[in-house]
C-alpha cells in the first residue's frame, strides 16, 4: 500500500480535449472520510536542452495564452499516443528549432504540477547539433522565434522573467551545474 493513498470511488469525466482532459474523482481518504479531487490528465511531454558547438543553449520564444505573454523556453512538446519520449524529443527539436542531434541523452523526468495534474516531462540533452536540410513542419497554430543564448543571457532572462517556466529554469540550472554553457 502507498503511504496516504487515496482510493478512487467514482470518476466524473468533465472534458476531453486535444491536449488535456479534466475529471473530478471522489476519493476515500486514509482516515475513512471522502473528498473530491479535480484532475488534469495529460499525455506527458518532453523538453530538450540543446547546446550548440559555440556553447549556447537553443531556445524558442513563443506566446503563452494562459499567461497572456511571450516566454523564452527550451524546445518542448507533448507525447503523441503510443510515442516514446526519445522519439518525441527528436521530433520536437527538429520542428521547433530546425536542429537534429547526433546523440540525445535522457537527463531526468519530473512531475510539473502534481497537486492537480499528472503531466510528466522527460528532459533530454542534445549533443552535436546540426541543421536539418528540410525542417519538419511545426504545428499550424504555433509561432516561435529561435534564440541561441549564453549562460549569462539565460540567467538575465530569468531575472527579467522572460524565462519563467519550471522546465527551462531547471535546464538553465542544470547547464550551469554541468558546465554546459559559455
Amino acid at each position: 500500500m502507498k503511504k496516504f493513498e487515496e482510493k478512487t470511488i467514482h470518476t466524473n469525466h468533465i472534458f476531453n480535449g486535444k491536449m488535456i482532459s479534466l475529471q473530478v474523482d471522489e476519493v476515500s481518504l486514509p482516515d475513512g472520510k471522502t473528498s473530491k479531487r479535480e484532475l488534469v490528465k495529460h499525455p506527458g511531454a518532453v523538453a530538450v536542452i540543446a547546446i550548440t558547438d559555440e556553447g549556447k543553449m537553443v531556445m524558442v520564444e513563443q506566446y503563452r495564452k494562459p499567461l497572456e505573454r511571450s516566454l523564452v523556453e527550451i524546445p518542448a512538446g507533448k507525447l503523441e499516443p503510443g510515442e516514446q519520449p526519445h522519439t518525441t524529443a527528436v521530433r520536437e527539436l527538429e520542428e521547433e528549432t530546425g536542429y537534429t542531434a547526433k546523440r540525445l541523452e535522457r537527463v531526468t523526468s519530473f512531475a510539473t504540477s502534481p497537486g492537480f495534474a499528472d503531466e510528466v516531462i522527460h528532459l533530454y540533452i542534445a549533443h552535436q547539433l546540426s541543421v536539418v536540410e528540410e525542417k519538419l513542419a511545426g504545428d499550424d497554430d504555433e509561432f516561435v522565434e529561435l534564440l541561441e543564448v549564453t549562460l549569462d543571457e539565460a540567467e538575465r532572462m530569468q531575472q527579467e522573467e522572460r524565462i519563467w517556466d519550471a522546465k527551462t529554469a531547471y535546464a538553465v540550472l542544470f547547464a550551469r551545474a554541468n558546465g554546459l554553457l559559455k
